[in-house]
């Protein structure tokens, strides 16, 4: 093995199985790990310690910015910068600033969800070690997989291969990452 290790994969046959076996390696203490699934399997996030995503606060924060600038560019225009009196209109009316202020307070939330996106999923990784496994291809279609991470801190090939074993995994394999 010439190749970096990026862990060890074992394939379960239901979700049953893959839920036990996902309590059984958050008991022991495991920390770098993942499960993979043809479909949503109930209650796996719960056991897996996962918390509500911080792509919402990146959303909050670039559509929050991107209003009170536009707001705040349009008072500053429109009451100091460049005052043009018109038919008797105020320098600076609040609900005429509202609708474009709204708009790209939108366009800044999308643009910073997909922003906290990318950041929180690490991408782009344009090829995953896992993709190099060929039974890793049945995980869409009927078998769930868990995979243990060399960066955990109780990684062991041997003590990690055996907990899987002994979790019902069938087919243990090391996933090797030639980057």
């Amino acid at each position: 093995m010439s190749e970096k290790i990026y862990g060890l994969m074992a394939e379960f046959n239901s979700p049953g199985e893959v839920l036990h076996a996902a309590e059984k390696i958050r008991d022991a203490g495991s920390r770098r790990w993942d499960v993979f699934s043809p479909f949503p399997i109930h209650g796996i996030d719960q056991v897996m310690g996962y918390r509500n995503s911080l792509v919402g606060w990146f959303a909050l924060v670039l559509g929050g910015g991107a209003f009170a600038q536009t707001f705040g560019l349009l008072w500053f225009t429109n009451a100091f910068d460049y005052p043009l009196i018109v038919g008797g209109k105020p320098m600076f009316s609040w609900p005429m600033s509202f609708v474009p202020s709204y708009i790209l307070m939108v366009m800044g939330a999308a643009i910073g969800a997909l922003i906290g996106m990318f950041a929180l999923n690490q991408l782009p990784r344009l090829h995953h070690p896992l993709l190099n496994k060929k039974r890793f291809e049945l995980v869409s279609r009927d078998k769930f997989i868990i995979v243990i991470g060399a960066e955990d801190k109780q990684f062991s090939v041997t003590e990690t291969r055996k907990l899987l074993e002994s979790l019902g995994g069938a087919q243990v394999d090391i996933v090797e990452d030639p980057d």
